[in-house]
């Protein structure tokens, strides 16, 4: 497994693995054990620029290229993930501090897109649309935007830089991705190297290693890509977004969230406990669709509690490699620091610790927290890590407004006795995706992915994913002569 991280270490340009030329390196390490796994050169400005210029350069021959070749190399790559799962398993380990747990769902979901992009690149290319002019033919041609640029994080980042990379290549555009600097082999590189086996041709996919205080924006300036696709925390977001936009580039922005998962008086309340425990503490609760917080009606809120703090108390946290493990360490230092002094202001401003976890390096021990006082700041905010707040309402209404309560519309949850109640009650959220009976973190590859408000701008997945990743070009036939004015 070390090789990965040895012969990964470079920058992926125009085919070629090199050092970056910047005048200092990203260092990758284990965020458990603290191990240095790599030291990457960074990239420079004129780095991006070359790494857009390769997958402009490439990106017209493979549009071009005949859809079942480009079908092939998909296919290839499938196998290669496919082959080499067990190894991939131990990079997501030892890069992201992922438990075995996480690092096998988020490869099978990877596996999963990649299967998406082996259909889209058969997706119909054009349409002819009827004109009110008889000698007039409308065809309506849907082809790639040409190079899309792929800024991805670090907790799912194998799954979420595939979710971009593969469909935008699927559909015959260049890539240049640039992964978050934490997991810059897993989120980077290392899909680089899959493509690069599976016979993609070189200088389409560009992966770039380095940081905003080295490059600023140019990775969005660029005059080259003309999709930027982000994944990360809105304040970034909001960012890339104001930046693309002036320069009249599409942003696919899927961000953070606030989701709630509720439980309704008629909830299986044994089935909704699961639920809301996987929902909250899995990848330690760094998922954006995680449930923040715990809705439950009063009226069994204090079966709920109790068997929901029971749960919580029986999570192990330690060794991500340990298939024990259900709490492993946080991505790092400033990211454990920033959850400890969380919870200590939430109890300080009189919320109740019916769990309090203690941190030790980067493992943050779960935490759940009641009694939190309305005008709590922790109520409206994402909680990248295991803290859970556990929150009463009265009826329906009450929950309604509780959950809407918040600048983020990502995901969420509702439990109950009625699946149709349960239908009315998704139907008031405002949300991109809501579940009943069930989790709040959920993909699937043909389902549109996406956020309201502070979430997101845009949808990933099936039809959602042509719609980000091409455009349309209208070209009409006149047959015979047209009779103009004048």
């Amino acid at each position: 497994m070390s090789s990965y991280f040895t012969d990964l270490a470079q920058q992926y340009i125009a085919g070629e693995w090199r050092p970056g030329t910047g005048s200092w390196e990203v260092i990758d390490v284990n965020p458990y054990t603290g191990e240095k796994l790599a030291a990457i050169t960074i990239a420079t400005v004129d780095e991006v620029d070359q790494a857009y210029r390769s997958a402009a350069r490439v990106q017209k021959t493979w549009a071009a290229t005949s859809a079942y070749a480009r079908r092939t190399v998909f296919e290839k790559a499938l196998r290669i993930l496919e082959d080499r799962e067990d190894e991939l398993v131990g990079l997501i380990i030892a890069e992201l501090g992922g438990t075995r747990v996480k690092a096998a769902f988020e490869l099978h979901l990877a596996k999963e897109f990649l299967r998406e992009a082996i259909q889209l690149t058969l997706t119909p290319t054009g349409q002819v649309i009827p004109s009110p002019e008889d000698t007039k033919e409308n065809r309506v041609y849907r082809v790639p935007v040409g190079v899309v640029g792929v800024i991805s994080p670090f907790n799912f980042p194998f799954l979420l830089s595939l979710k971009s990379v593969a469909p935008a290549l699927a559909l015959g555009n260049g890539v240049v991705l640039k992964p978050h600097e934490d997991t810059a082999i897993v989120g980077g590189t290392l899909v680089a190297k899959v493509f690069e086996e599976a016979g993609l041709p070189p200088g389409l996919l560009n992966v770039i290693v380095t940081d905003i205080s080295e490059i600023g924006d140019a990775f969005i300036e660029h005059p080259v890509p003309r999709v930027i696709s982000f994944t990360g925390s809105d304040k970034v977001g909001r960012h890339v977004a104001t930046v693309a936009a002036s320069h009249f580039k599409r942003a696919i922005l899927e961000l953070g969230g606030n989701s709630a998962l509720v439980v309704l008086d008629d909830a299986d309340l044994d089935y909704a406990v699961d639920a809301a425990v996987f929902s909250r503490y899995v990848h330690q609760g760094q998922v954006c669709m995680a449930a923040n917080r715990v809705l439950v009606d009063r009226s069994v809120a204090a079966e709920f509690t109790e068997k929901f703090v029971a749960k919580v108390r029986t999570l192990k946290t330690g060794d991500p490699a340990d298939p024990e493990t259900v709490i492993g360490p946080v991505i790092n230092s400033s990211q454990a620091e920033a959850l400890s002094g969380l919870v200590e202001r939430a109890v300080a401003e009189g919320a109740t610790a019916l769990v309090h976890g203690t941190t030790t390096g980067n493992l943050v021990a779960p935490s759940v927290l009641t009694d939190i006082p309305a005008a709590s700041p922790v109520l409206k905010q994402e909680i990248f890590g295991p803290v859970a707040l556990l929150l009463t309402f009265d009826g329906e209404e009450e929950a309604v407004a509780l959950v809407n309560d918040t600048p983020y519309g990502l995901s969420g949850a509702v439990h109950t006795g009625d699946v149709e109640r349960g239908v009315r009650f998704a139907q008031r959220i405002d949300t991109g995706m809501f579940h009943v009976n069930d989790g709040t973190v959920h993909d699937e590859a043909k389902v549109p992915f996406g956020g309201e408000k502070h979430s997101g701008l845009g949808r990933l997945n099936g039809d959602t994913t042509v719609d980000a990743f091409t455009t349309q070009k209208w070209i009409s036939i006149q047959h015979g002569r047209s009779r103009f004015p004048f």
